[in-house]
């Protein structure tokens, strides 16, 4: 991965509390496991950043080798890598996504 990259990919996790990497947009996600996690995001009432890989190749693999993990999308919340759609799934279902949010000190919109 070149560096601008690399610079790119660190900036949006470094300026957003909550920032998902995914294929196509909040309003609009592309992939149905884009779209799961983004519903999740919803239902909690979180703000987040979606960055949509599509627009940017160098980006939508760049992710993959910065995370070491292979699949879009992926989950950062406060400069920790959270998982994949799987991942966060599993831990919104046993409310383990809602302790993390909290822990971080993350302001639901409710």
């Amino acid at each position: 991965m070149d560096e601008d990259t690399k610079k790119k990919i660190q900036d949006y996790i470094d300026q957003n509390e909550i920032c998902l990497f995914m294929k196509g947009t909040p309003d609009a996600p592309q992939c149905g496991f884009s779209m799961a996690v983004a519903n999740i995001l919803k239902i909690l009432k979180v703000d987040y950043k979606g960055v949509n890989v599509l627009e940017n190749q160098s980006l939508r693999e760049g992710i993959k080798t910065y995370s070491d993990w292979p699949t879009i999308p992926q989950l950062y919340i406060k400069k920790e890598f959270v998982g994949g759609c799987d991942i966060v799934k599993e831990m919104f279902e046993n409310g383990d996504l809602k302790k993390k949010l909290e822990e971080k000190k993350i302001n639901f919109n409710n």
